[in-house]
């Protein structure tokens, strides 16, 4: 039987407030445990939540990045479960009017765009941590677990996705865009490791032609890509295995353990019913009229979509350029800096080099594309030298990594045209100099040469390499086509 793979996502992100969702204490990460719980994020008796306006902002901000509805009236909800690391014995959420409604995020899959229609992102309160060390011990020595409330209030927004994804790579894409975006605007700073950004994977199989979708199961609190997509991989093997063995897939909560590569167990999975949501009393509507959502939208950045569309207008650039010097503000920034010093004409060329060569080498290096050490003063020449002939393309790219390694090294920066004349690495322009060359190539070559008159173009471009690789990389590449098929006819 074949399978159709069923995905949606729930995404917490943790908004970039200076304080909490309903109270005045720090969200600063790392501080001594339970040093950031204030009376409110305690539950004390009497204390009431007073709604950050930050927060709010933020949410806007992320719907009309998305192109969502922004909820002209939106309420907070309690959502009441029991567990020790929730004070009150209910989460401030949203759950029947939450601030943003619908939207829409492009993903880029392979070298395909596809549309993730979004359902709706609401502010929620984030839960404290339960700790479980095993070094962790109790009064009397006895094996123990504890409560880490500093989290308890810390502003979320959960963006969650309609199960329009079929495969772990569109997870995948879809997690990074959407991480990438949260980033830009500003309104989360994407940190996966201290709990900033993390995932929850809703995953279901059903028989291709099927209508109804397959039981569920949602793997919670997912902090890497790579667990991500390999999460969702077990699963859809776990769950399929299953049923063509006779069994039945039951609705749950699960977890991924990483040193085993395996999802587990957690609980069953509630549904909205079994959480008893009813307003919360305690805070009033929140009213956005037309004049705050104008005032969020005039301090927005530019957003991708907008930079796609207009570099794709202005200088040609393919929906897959454009879409790799979008993913994130660095790489956009570093494109629009070199791009002032180059011009309209050297566009592709610049387009070419920072979603190539740059963004490859900040991604081995573990840097973000902002944080690179080579900045654009020192890639315009390299762009120029190609375009006048100096140098091939090739050759820039040796150049590219003598500047990336000696950046990286913290050693002083030669310019272009000094690793050039240093290197002795000037392009063969001159016709007799590359005639010498190909007469010697032909002359060592006989078998291709009449490979290539008895109609195999392969065994040109067989010749052409070897008359690169005579001349150490250095003849020009154009003039080497020409002045080669003239010899060859």
């Amino acid at each position: 039987m074949q399978w159709e793979v069923v995905i949606g996502l729930e995404t917490h992100a943790q908004l970039r407030t200076q304080s909490k969702i309903f109270s005045g204490a720090s969200i600063r990460f790392g501080a001594e445990p339970n040093s950031q719980a204030c009376p409110v994020d305690l539950a004390l008796p009497g204390v009431l939540p007073v709604l950050n306006r930050q927060a709010v902002e933020q949410a806007i901000c992320f719907g009309l990045a998305v192109g969502a509805k922004i909820s002209p009236v939106s309420i907070f909800e309690r959502k009441n479960y029991f567990y020790p690391d929730l004070p009150k014995g209910y989460q401030i959420s949203q759950f029947e009017i939450p601030v943003v409604v619908g939207g829409h995020l492009e993903i880029l899959v392979g070298d395909k765009v596809k549309v993730v229609e979004l359902t709706r992102a609401h502010l929620e309160e984030d839960a404290g941590k339960s700790v479980h060390e095993e070094d962790f011990t109790g009064p009397h020595g006895e094996a123990s677990s504890g409560i880490d409330l500093n989290r308890a209030g810390t502003p979320l927004l959960e963006i969650v996705t309609e199960p329009v994804m079929h495969s772990a790579a569109e997870a995948v894409a879809y997690a990074k865009a959407l991480h990438g975006l949260v980033v830009w605007l500003g309104v989360c700073d994407g940190n996966m490791q201290e709990g900033s950004f993390r995932c929850d994977a809703n995953v279901s199989v059903r028989p291709i032609g099927q209508v109804e979708f397959g039981t569920r199961c949602e793997i919670k609190n997912l902090n890497s890509f790579r667990f991500l997509e390999e999460a969702i991989l077990y699963e859809v093997r776990r769950q399929i295995e299953l049923i063509e063995d006779g069994g039945a897939v039951v609705q749950e909560t699960r977890l991924y353990d990483p040193d085993r590569g395996q999802t587990r167990s957690m609980r069953s999975k509630e549904d909205a019913n079994d959480y008893r949501y009813f307003p919360d009393p305690d805070l009033l509507p929140v009213i956005i009229d037309d004049t705050w959502v104008a005032l969020v939208r005039s301090n927005m950045p530019a957003l991708p979509t907008q930079l796609r569309q207009q570099w794709q207008s202005e200088f040609s650039l393919s929906a897959y350029d454009a879409q790799l010097l979008t993913q994130d503000r660095g790489t956009a920034k570093a494109f629009e800096d070199l791009l002032d010093i180059v011009g309209k004409p050297l566009a592709k060329a610049a387009a070419n080099l920072i979603a190539g060569e740059f963004a490859s080498a900040s991604n081995r290096a573990g840097i973000a594309s902002g944080d690179a050490p080579v900045k654009a003063e020192q890639l315009a020449p390299l762009l120029i030298r190609v375009a006048d002939g100096t140098i091939s393309n090739k050759i820039a790219k040796d150049i590219f990594n003598v500047l990336w390694e000696d950046a990286i090294a913290g050693k002083p920066l030669s310019t272009v045209d000094q690793i050039i004349d240093a290197k002795g690495l000037r392009q063969i322009s001159d016709s007799g100099a590359l005639e010498t060359i190909i007469d010697q190539v032909l002359a060592s070559n006989a078998k291709s040469v009449e490979e290539f008159r008895s109609g195999k173009e392969k065994a040109f471009n067989a010749l052409v390499g070897q008359i690169m690789k005579a001349s150490q990389g250095k003849a020009n590449p154009g003039q080497v086509n020409e002045l080669l098929r003239k010899r060859l006819v």
